[in-house]
This record gives C-alpha cells, sequence and structure tokens, in this order.
C-alpha cells in the first residue's frame, strides 16, 4: 500500500488555465509578488491598474480555481512587436511543473510578438534558465547585454541584463 509521500510524487496537478487577468486580480498578483520573496514589490494599486490596462499582454494562471502564477508584460511603445516581459511569478505549490513556460509561451502567442525582452540580475540563475530554454523552444537567438546597471539606480539595486530573444518563430 502507497503512503501520501508516494502518492503525491505519482499525482499529477490539474492542467494550469491561463487567461488574461481582470482588474480585481491585482490583488493575487500583489500577493504572489510578496510572497515570493524575490521580486520587487510594487504598490497594490500599481498591480490592480496593470491588471486592467495591460491584460492584452498578462497572463494569470489558475489551477483548480486558485492563482497559480502571472506573467506580467507590454508591447514596447517604441518597438510594438517586442514584448517586454516585467515580471514573472509562480506559486510554491506549483513549481516544477513547467507553469512558468506555458505562461510565456501563451504570452507570445497571444501577442504574435516578434522579438521578447526582459532583465535579469546576475544572481537569478532560474529566470536565466526559463529565459534561454524560451529560446530554444523558439530557435531564436538569445543576446545578453547590460540594461541598467548598478550605477544608475539611487537604491543600490544590482545591474539587470537585457535579455533579447529574436526572432520569434510562431
Amino acid at each position: 500500500m502507497a503512503d501520501d509521500a508516494d502518492t503525491a510524487l505519482t499525482t499529477r496537478p490539474t492542467a494550469p488555465v491561463l487567461r488574461p487577468p481582470q482588474t480585481e486580480d491585482g490583488a493575487a498578483l500583489w500577493h504572489m509578488t510578496k510572497d515570493s520573496e524575490v521580486l520587487d514589490l510594487n504598490s497594490s494599486y500599481y498591480y490592480l491598474l496593470w491588471c486592467r490596462d495591460f491584460a492584452d499582454t498578462t497572463v494569470i494562471a489558475e489551477i483548480d480555481g486558485e492563482p497559480a502564477g502571472f506573467v506580467t508584460g507590454y508591447l514596447r511603445p517604441d518597438a510594438p512587436t517586442t514584448l517586454m516581459v516585467w515580471q514573472v511569478a509562480v506559486t510554491e505549490a506549483a513549481r516544477g511543473h513547467g507553469l512558468a513556460s506555458r505562461m510565456l509561451d501563451e504570452l507570445v502567442a497571444r501577442t504574435s510578438a516578434e522579438a521578447l525582452e526582459t532583465t535579469i540580475t546576475d544572481d537569478n540563475a532560474a529566470s536565466q534558465r526559463l529565459f534561454a530554454s524560451l529560446a530554444e523552444r523558439f530557435g531564436a537567438d538569445h543576446q545578453i547585454t547590460p540594461l541598467i546597471t548598478a550605477e544608475m539606480y539611487p537604491d543600490g539595486h544590482d545591474t539587470e541584463y537585457l535579455h533579447r530573444i529574436s526572432p520569434l518563430a510562431q
């Protein structure tokens, strides 16, 4: 007879529902960001407005009706075929099942972006792997250059490196 630990290892999670957020989802995005303890936390007002104004370029994932992750992004005003990914979060309970990759793929498909950009600090190996795997899935070039250096910040933030992935063949 299997114990609970064996059952947990063989049970697959329910397939996530990926959808654009609604304004009221902003609270869940704020909580997931806060709970991550690694993402830069913006005001709750920011997340509520983001879900209203950038719903077309944002994905929220739900598993069994509960928020499990999100990706926020926007199309750059000066390069409207470039999707800039701002934040990616996955709840602790939903990690390890490829949810972040699924949300990114959904967002790329939904926006028909030709290129994707994001910034990542040197110490964020998980995000570096996530975006390197996206480039591999799309057979795209992956360029990494400093964008906002530590000297530019007034608060001692680490350098943010621009990851540009293109072209994104749909």
